[in-house]
């Protein structure tokens, strides 16, 4: 089945949202990328191995197994923890990713969670076989969705990030200010609520001035009735403030 170039999302409040999907090119230079972080972080591992046997006076013979021991785990962590940790952390992305604007999200459009960041890795051991990522490769030229089996196991997909330069500032600007001036209870949304209205920030200059005024529209709604405001306020800015009002109040709980 050929792979499809674009991914067509319907949110729960009916906002149709439309990604690029990851190449199998994309994805190569950014794991390229992120093997180079893993090289180097192996090599910080065996210096800091290193100056510790030699800080604790160890002899060569006495240090040995504790290098050996110490070294595979942290290799293993470097190799396999890598991409989960970071995926988990930094919302779908690692170094590599980050560079070659590529993200892992959910079939669904939300943001990938933890679980599913680590399930789509362990699968990494299969989609790395027999070298090279072979058994990925091909999974991804076979599926609809451009998905390695890590993909399928954990139901994600790998997407190209495309936001304006200079809009996550921007986004950081207007979120800073807002709980200083407004009241909407914005710290009753929940983490899929938040989620989604981040996520039509992050699209919104991708859609056409309807198709933005819609979204907007339709998500201010669902907001204005969970949070009973009744207040006459333009829709993206009432989504700005309670985004900014969530974030500001969750970091005095």
């Amino acid at each position: 089945m050929p792979a499809l170039e674009k991914l067509n999302i319907d949110t729960p409040e009916q906002v149709a949202l439309e990604f690029s999907l990851a190449t199998v090119g994309s994805r190569f230079l950014a794991l390229a990328v992120d093997t180079l972080v893993q090289i180097a972080c192996g090599l910080m591992l065996f210096f800091a191995v290193s100056l510790g046997a030699v800080a604790a006076s160890f002899t060569i013979q006495e240090a040995a197994p504790w290098l050996f021991a110490i070294g595979i785990l942290g290799l293993f962590l470097i190799y396999y923890g890598y991409f989960a940790i970071f995926e988990s952390v930094w919302n779908g992305q690692t170094p590599g990713k980050r560079v070659i604007g590529l993200r892992v999200i959910h079939t669904s459009g939300r943001p990938v969670s933890v679980f599913e960041a680590i399930l789509r890795n362990i699968v990494r051991v299969a989609d790395q076989l027999p070298g090279i990522y072979a058994v990925g490769i091909v999974a991804v030229f076979l599926t609809e969705r451009s998905q390695r089996l890590g993909d399928l196991a954990a139901g994600t997909v790998v997407v190209h990030e495309r936001i304006r330069a200079g809009e996550s500032r921007e986004f950081a600007s207007e979120s800073a200010a807002g709980p200083a001036t407004t009241q909407h209870g914005g710290a009753k949304l929940t983490a899929d609520e938040i989620a989604v209205i981040e996520l039509f920030f992050r699209r919104r200059e991708q859609l056409d001035t309807f198709g933005r005024e819609r979204a907007a529209r339709r998500i201010a709604q669902r907001v204005r009735q969970r949070l009973e405001i009744t207040a006459r306020i333009d829709d993206e800015q009432l989504l700005e403030e309670v985004v900014a009002e969530h974030k500001a109040r969750g970091r005095f709980r």
